[in-house]
């Protein structure tokens, strides 16, 4: 009997913990799966029993118990005793944070968040030795229940028996029943639900032979009626891994494939914590320029892979191997185009209390709040990483050692944005694959050589005389370094210099205020547009829209927004040579807007 001045009332506090904020059924189970895991498992099973009930019309198949089993180490009288108690367990202290396990609130916890009553059997020598103790919400309310039954040898009721497949020597069942708050109402829903993230939380578990889910739904009353069975695919948000859950033809073969910029796709940063140096892994990938390539009629995001790819945006946060959360901060969702990277963040369980893991395991709160600032305006305002250091660090914020981390995931992943945006680039419509499509380049490389005759030299024209392979390599990689993907930049690099051309265009997201860049590489001009700039939206962007589908009204539209644009780029012009002072600084700008308009008329009169 409960003393009536408790400070938690126990069958208060455990009806409260009802609500203690699982997402839905598959994160409250895979609670149940981390002790598994954790207790060396090497198979784990979901089984989903249902039965008939009569609805107001018809017969209609209604879940009743759900059962975890596995074939880990099993738990003798004491332990189990404890896993059963609320904020309990065997992997409380410190020393002993190295696995999944650490709360000691996954069995009781996720358990009635589901549902009233949870049964659990263990054994370790023989099923026939299984051990069984429980938690009854009714009897906590009514307060026949105040400690957990102490554990007593009970058969393992013949249902399980049955449609279980791994009863080793050694081993778990928790059965739920009594299930009151699951949203999904069958078997078949709960199995078709879960497998999506139960199959991403446990990914390397499952890739690496270590671990088999299983997952059965069957009916009760024909106990041997299987509904489904199947095993939990892989599902990796960074589509590395080959065989996965990801549709066709992706189920065999990796869709993205590893980010290889500046460092290495998976980077290890050193976070400094209790006098310890703990290591954090960050890998990159993006996708392959197959999976972005459309089908007729169809954009690649609307294709199963990239149905797929929608639903696992976001930076996948990893702890011990297995998945906390896809933390979508970082995510612009109004583009479309965000489905197309991965980043994974794994880190060790002694840096819990950095990242912020709740103690349902389905977040690092630190994590994604420092994930939330815009660390780049801060910066823009005359700080440096080093000084936002310093002023955490005088707020005591526990977040401080993961801000350089945030800000080299931001930086990276600016750079995986553009090499993406720059994948489908440039791809013509119908409309613009009529005439040649190389047409201003050849014009101005005309021009170029007329102007080289008449005794003007540049400074790309130094490198003419190189090697072939030599001037494709150094255009290729240039155009690498702006964004452009390996493909394109080949192809680009080789068709300037077969074909004895002056000048590669592009298109990219630039790091710079400028609406263009020149570079002369190997006997080339590399000009690249800015995409980030206000200009390529006002004057690019508006008329490489898909012409074939508009209407007169909006050509019209967009024409008279371009010449806007333009007139606003010319004034923009006229005020900065407004601002030089009189002198050189004014008499150079006037100079450097004669001549370039004279060279601009010998192109424009060419084309």
């Amino acid at each position: 009997m409960n003393n009536a001045h408790d400070i938690v009332p126990t069958h208060l506090a455990v009806q409260a913990m009802r609500d203690n904020g699982y997402k839905n059924a598959a994160y409250a189970l895979a609670e149940l799966m981390d002790n598994a895991i954790q207790a060396g498992a090497s198979q784990v099973e979901l089984l989903c029993g249902e039965r008939k009930e009569q609805g107001e019309v018809r017969r209609r198949s209604r879940i009743e118990q759900i059962a975890v089993l596995d074939n880990g180490c099993g738990m003798d009288a004491n332990v189990l005793r404890l896993a059963l108690q609320f904020g309990n367990g065997t992997h409380l202290d410190e020393d002993k944070h190295t696995g999944i396990g650490r709360f000691g609130m996954g069995l009781p916890s996720s358990s009635i968040s589901q549902c009233q009553r949870v049964d659990v059997w263990s054994w370790q020598n023989g099923i026939e030795t299984a051990l069984h103790s429980y938690l009854d919400l009714n009897e906590i309310k009514t307060r026949q229940m105040t400690e957990v039954p102490e554990p007593t040898p009970q058969p393992i009721p013949m249902t399980w028996r049955n449609i279980g497949h791994k009863f080793g020597d050694s081993g778990t069942l928790v059965v739920w029943s009594n299930i009151d708050r699951c949203m999904w109402r069958t078997g078949k829903a709960i199995i078709d639900n879960s497998e999506f993230v139960i199959g991403r939380m446990y990914r390397k578990f499952i890739n690496s032979g270590k671990v088999k889910i299983r997952m059965v739904a069957f009916d009760l009353d024909a106990l041997y009626s299987l509904i489904v069975e199947k095993y939990a695919l892989p599902n990796d948000p960074g589509y590395l891994i080959e065989k996965t859950s990801c549709p066709q033809p992706f189920d065999n073969q990796a869709m993205f494939c590893h980010w290889e910029g500046d460092t290495s796709y998976e980077t290890t940063y050193k976070i400094n914590f209790k006098d310890k140096e703990h290591d954090v892994k960050v890998r990159f990938s993006y996708a392959k320029e197959e999976a972005r390539q459309a089908e007729p009629g169809k954009n690649p995001g609307s294709l199963p892979h990239g149905q797929h790819a929608a639903k696992n945006l976001g930076v996948s946060v990893v702890r011990a191997g297995r998945e906390l959360e896809l933390d979508q901060n970082l995510v612009n969702n109004y583009d479309p185009t965000e489905r197309w990277w991965g980043i994974e963040v794994e880190f060790p369980p002694s840096l819990d209390d950095i990242f912020g893991v709740t103690n349902n395991k389905q977040s690092a709160r630190n994590f994604g709040e420092i994930l939330q600032l815009d660390i780049e305006s801060l910066l823009e305002e005359s700080k440096t990483v080093a000084q936002l250091k310093e002023e955490l660090l005088q707020d005591e914020d526990p977040k401080l050692p993961l801000l350089e981390l945030a800000h080299k995931i931001s930086s990276q992943l600016s750079l995986i944005r553009r090499l993406i945006k720059n994948q489908t680039k440039g791809t013509r419509t119908a409309t613009e694959k009529r005439h040649d499509p190389y047409k201003p380049e050849k014009v101005a490389t005309t021009v170029t050589q007329e102007r080289k005759s008449q005794g003007y030299k540049g400074q790309s024209d130094i490198d003419e005389q190189l090697p072939k392979a030599e001037r494709k390599k150094v255009i290729k990689e240039t155009l690498k370094e702006d964004g452009v993907t390996e493909s394109k930049a080949e192809l680009l690099a080789a068709t300037t210099v077969d074909d004895g051309l002056k000048y590669t265009f592009v298109e990219s997201p630039l790091d710079t205020p400028a609406f263009f860049s020149v570079k002369p590489r190997g006997g080339a001009i590399i000009v690249t547009l800015n995409t980030n700039h206000p200009a390529y939206k006002n004057l690019v962007e508006i008329l490489e829209e898909d012409v074939d589908k508009a209407d007169i009204d909006t050509l019209r539209s967009r024409l008279v927004n371009s010449l806007d644009g333009l007139k606003l780029l010319l004034m923009a012009w006229a005020r900065y040579e407004d601002e030089q002072p009189d002198g050189k600084f004014k008499d150079n700008a006037q100079d450097t807007r004669i001549d370039w308009g004279r060279v601009a008329r010998r192109f424009l009169e060419n084309e």
